[in-house]
């Protein structure tokens, strides 16, 4: 089982980045997914799940700026990250649970001016 995590790049405060997340070689479908990030010098944060069913969780730092959504078919979870902040810049990993929790290698987001 591999996840592979892109999208991540350089954007100014208050830019955007959509974050994609594939799965190879096992299907999550009904299974969570989702996203942590983590910043030099800080633990990994939680940021956002969503479950087989589509319900969504998001932390409160990121609550009404990103969305989470998955593509079945494609066997693929997205986060949308809008109003980006300076705070927001980190390393961010997917995963998705089947038992036992799955990650992808990361994919960095810088948010800077």
């Amino acid at each position: 089982v591999q996840l592979q995590a892109s999208g991540g790049g350089s954007v100014q405060p208050g830019g955007s980045l959509r974050l994609s997340c594939a799965a190879s070689g096992s299907s999550f479908r009904g299974n969570v997914m989702g996203w942590y990030r983590q910043a030099p010098g800080n633990e990994r944060e939680w940021i956002a799940t969503i479950t087989g069913g589509g319900t969504t969780n998001y932390a409160d730092s990121v609550k009404g700026r990103f969305t989470i959504s998955r593509d079945v078919a494609k066997n693929t979870v997205y986060l949308q990250m809008n109003s980006l902040k300076s705070e927001d810049s980190a390393v961010y990993y997917c995963f998705g649970r089947r038992g036992i929790t799955y990650w992808g290698k990361g994919t960095l987001v810088t948010v800077s001016s």
